[in-house]
């Protein structure tokens, strides 16, 4: 196995469905559709069958522009995702933030004040999500998003795929070789918001799955900051395994401030699909 690639990229949230797809192999397009309900179509129901059918291939240099937008469309919901959606998931910051606004009512003896207190709090909230994943968009697109070829059709034992649908780019998925334990990462998948609920990230995360298997990696990896618990049942119905969880997770960007670190917490995840024993 060899892979070389003198670059550091950022990693990333991955946004993911739950549906059921057909694999494919690298250096082939392959074609996803969901099944027919009967043995035989007429040709109306052929058509449609056709618009509806998912293409997986390789990335192309005309496709950049597409797959960027799809990728900041997708970073940009972290933004909501983990100001809100997040703190359900921070018991402890709950619980500092229940403190604070008992000690305004204490301090200020104002019962107006006090009822702002959280609305304060969740507007900072906002505003520090906003800034620290900005940042971390920023870093991303200046690395391996701004040169797709250079970072992941170049090196051996990486690539790049985009889901087609109708002739639109409506999905992105990595995958980026490590020689050092024999693994592969699945990295980069997002799937545009008006397309989402067509099996087209399970059929993108099989991709690289199979990809995997005929590299003879030993085991695919993924790390993930999703909030959403369908992204984490996507990738248990992949076959993944969780090997690890952090809750004090640094993204690029983030300055560790104490207001951020206050304002900004951030659960990461890591997944592990061994194929084989080394």
């Amino acid at each position: 196995m060899h892979f070389s690639s003198p670059k550091m990229v950022c990693e990333t949230k991955i946004v993911a469905d739950e549906h059921d797809a057909i694999p494919g192999t690298k250096k082939e397009s392959i074609m996803w559709s969901s099944p027919p309900s009967s043995a035989a179509l007429n040709p109306a129901e052929a058509k449609d069958v056709r618009k509806d059918a998912v293409f997986i291939r390789e990335f192309e240099r005309g496709d950049q522009e597409e797959v960027r937008r799809i990728f900041y469309e997708g970073i940009m919901e972290r933004i909501p995702n983990t100001a809100f959606r997040g703190l359900r998931q921070q018991p402890k910051t709950q619980f500092l933030y229940a403190l604070l606004t008992v000690m305004c009512f204490f301090m200020t003896k104002s019962v107006t004040l006090t009822c702002c207190a959280p609305l304060i709090l969740m507007g900072a909230r906002y505003y520090y999500s906003r800034k620290v994943i900005q940042s971390y968009l920023d870093c991303a697109l200046h690395t391996d998003m701004a040169d797709i070829e250079d970072y992941y059709m170049k090196p051996t034992g990486s690539c790049f795929w985009v889901a087609v649908l109708d002739g639109r780019v409506v999905g992105i998925v990595a995958a980026q070789g490590r020689e050092d334990d024999n693994t592969v990462e699945l990295r980069r998948m997002s799937v545009d918001s008006r397309y989402r609920g067509k099996g087209i990230a399970k059929a993108l995360g099989r991709r690289v799955l199979e990809f995997a298997v005929r590299n003879n990696y030993a085991a695919v990896v993924l790390g993930t900051t999703a909030v959403k618990l369908a992204a984490h049942k996507l990738y248990e119905s992949l076959g993944f395994r969780r090997t690890g969880q952090s809750e004090d997770y640094r993204l690029p960007g983030m300055s560790r401030s104490p207001l951020e670190r206050l304002f900004f917490q951030i659960r990461y995840s890591r997944y592990r699909l061994q194929l084989r024993e080394e």
